[in-house]
């Protein structure tokens, strides 16, 4: 292959970028992940054509060339394997694979509609993150959630949401309460329907639309992480939480508090829904086999 037809085979693909977006449009974390690696294309683009005018220009005076900077130019693989990587974050999170699953590099590549050297990537690395453990060569299964896990990721969650949820709170935007009260609405119509599925997904956009509000990404990521290790296992919270309806509550608490301007009230509000979470989990993994202490 000559250098001009590699050049070629490797440049970023808009048309893919967009595939992704439509393809996972209701998910708003990859949907901003894919305007936000258009917009850099956009910026490479002008500023390709801007390195080639002064290149020109350096022609005829050599003092301009002096500072040029040689660098690598970022792969389409290297971005395809981010793209690819936040796809099956933000599924695990949400627990769309469920513990045991199975999963193989050219099952996710064809899924995600890229090669297989972006899906592997990301299956590495979700890997290396603890979220996926290898069964084979090209093949992954989610773990179960054990017991020491669930204190370890419980006892984080109750710091770090506890903090994101106070400071949320103070800097709550006009129209949140109403926001999350549509989001308990849709969530309340899964749980009479059975879709725990849907439940799940717009729950996890329930607490990070309040987490979020802290304007600590670092923070906000952080738990992100936390919920990637427990996220296959939140299918084990029904029919528990539809039965009893614990979380309705606790949302409802945290609307009202938000309403109500008082922060404390929310971050408790947020810490009881992770206990009463815990607890099912807990009876989950006790009915698995496994030893717990009380």
């Amino acid at each position: 292959m000559t250098k001009r037809n590699f050049q070629a085979a490797t440049k970023p693909s808009r048309t893919r970028l967009l595939f992704i977006q439509r393809a996972f449009s209701c998910d708003a974390a990859l949907v901003a992940y894919c305007n936000k690696t258009l917009e850099i294309l956009d910026r490479s683009d002008t500023g390709m054509q801007s390195n080639a005018e002064s290149n020109a220009a350096a022609q005829h005076d050599p003092a301009k060339g002096a500072s040029k900077v040689d660098l690598a130019p970022i792969t389409r693989h290297a971005r395809l394997g981010d793209m690819a990587y936040e796809a099956m974050k933000e599924q695990l999170v949400r627990g769309h694979f469920l513990p045991r699953c199975k999963l193989t590099v050219r099952g996710v590549a064809d899924a995600l509609g890229v090669s297989s050297t972006p899906a592997r990537d990301a299956l590495n690395r979700l890997t290396a993150e603890g979220a996926l453990q290898y069964s084979g060569p090209k093949t992954v299964i989610v773990p179960y959630l054990t017991m020491e896990a669930l204190q370890e990721v419980t006892a984080m969650r109750l710091a770090l949401e506890g903090l994101a949820a106070k400071r949320g709170a103070k800097n709550t935007r006009p129209g949140l309460p109403e926001a999350l009260e549509e989001m308990q609405a849709r969530m309340n119509d899964g749980l009479e329907k059975r879709r725990y599925a849907d439940v799940l997904w717009t729950d996890k956009e329930f607490h990070f639309a309040v987490y979020r509000q802290s304007d600590m990404p670092h923070l906000v990521s952080t738990i992100e992480a936390l919920w990637l290790r427990i996220g296959p296992s939140s299918h084990d919270l029904y029919t528990d939480f539809a039965t009893q309806r614990s979380g309705l509550y606790n949302h409802q608490v945290v609307v009202e508090s938000l309403r109500e301007g008082d922060a404390e009230s929310v971050g408790a509000a947020f810490e009881r829904d992770i206990r009463d979470g815990y607890r099912c989990l807990k009876r989950a993994i006790r009915a698995r086999g496994e030893q717990v202490s009380d």
